[in-house]
């Protein structure tokens, strides 16, 4: 196989290949690397011995991404406070039919849950549950048993529709919420935003020890009423919300003087916000190259 041909079967799986990965790390520079790893190990391997170069690509993606998580989880050991997801923001609306399995499957509330779970439990949960992937294909990646990926995925789905009930939520229900959140910022109205929230609501702030941020979440409708309008409302008048998609879904962008402050994204049932995560640490804003917007 000459190197234009695989190179153009590389970049014929690489979407999927990004996907896994970043589902598997939550960090777009980790899941970049390892796709960068796996095209790199593609171009050296003998392909006269692959059948399918589709799931040769996504054993090794998954192995490497296995070893990395690993790693990753005790270096969040240290971390400092609530460690979130790298989100992945664009200007643009989400599309109308966002609300797909797979769409989901990339929100922040979806990777948080991921987070409790161990690497092949992570594993064999998003290459069945995700992408599709048969019993047989996860037993070759992981070297397990059929039987034995059967049950890690049974245990995995339990615990992790346990933690995030199946809600189905429009793009139109969650702006909604999102501006009213807003106006309840911008206008220090408490009520409002008491009845914006649910009555066990969590607020989690990602600052990483680089930005101002709570160290442990904030819990319940008043405390996150308070929370939010003291640290933000009172600034109010210095800050800009701006409609964004966050990881497929509608969030907001918080800008101070035209410089990027914080990404919200929330998880709701589409009457009230159950959690709100916010990411302030300023080495993951870096890599979001959302410009601040005049007159919006």
């Amino acid at each position: 196989m000459t190197a234009p041909d695989r190179t153009q079967i590389f970049e014929h799986h690489r979407a999927k290949l990004r996907g896994v990965a970043y589902r598997m790390l939550g960090s777009r520079s980790d899941a970049e690397d390892i796709v960068q790893d796996a095209y790199l190990r593609w171009h050296r391997a003998d392909t006269s011995e692959i059948r399918s170069p589709e799931a040769w690509l996504v054993t090794v993606v998954t192995r490497l991404s296995i070893d990395r998580l690993r790693q990753a989880k005790l270096e969040r050991e240290s971390y400092v406070g609530p460690w979130l997801p790298e989100p992945l923001v664009e200007t643009e609306a989400p599309p109308a039919d966002v609300a797909t399995e797979l769409a989901s499957s990339l929100s922040v509330a979806f990777l948080v849950v991921l987070e409790r779970l161990a690497p092949e439990e992570r594993a064999a949960f998003l290459l069945h549950e995700v992408f599709e992937s048969g019993y047989d294909e996860i037993a070759q990646i992981l070297g397990k048993s059929e039987a034995a990926c059967r049950q890690i995925v049974t245990r995995a789905r339990k615990r992790v529709h346990e933690e995030r009930p199946r809600v189905q939520v429009s793009e139109a229900a969650r702006t909604t919420l999102l501006n009213r959140f807003v106006q309840a910022i911008m206008t220090n109205d408490k009520d409002l935003m008491m009845d914006v929230l649910a009555k066990d609501v969590a607020w989690v702030s990602d600052g990483g020890g680089k930005a101002r941020a709570a160290l442990k979440p904030v819990l319940g409708n008043d405390a996150v009423t308070r929370f939010a309008l003291s640290v933000i409302g009172r600034r109010a008048h210095e800050g800009t919300f701006q409609h964004v998609t966050v990881n497929g879904e509608a969030g907001l962008a918080l800008y101070f003087e035209s410089q990027l402050m914080a990404v919200l994204s929330i998880r709701t049932d589409g009457a009230r916000i159950l959690d709100v995560f916010s990411t302030l640490n300023p080495e993951k804003l870096s890599q979001i190259g959302v410009p601040f917007r005049l007159n919006q």
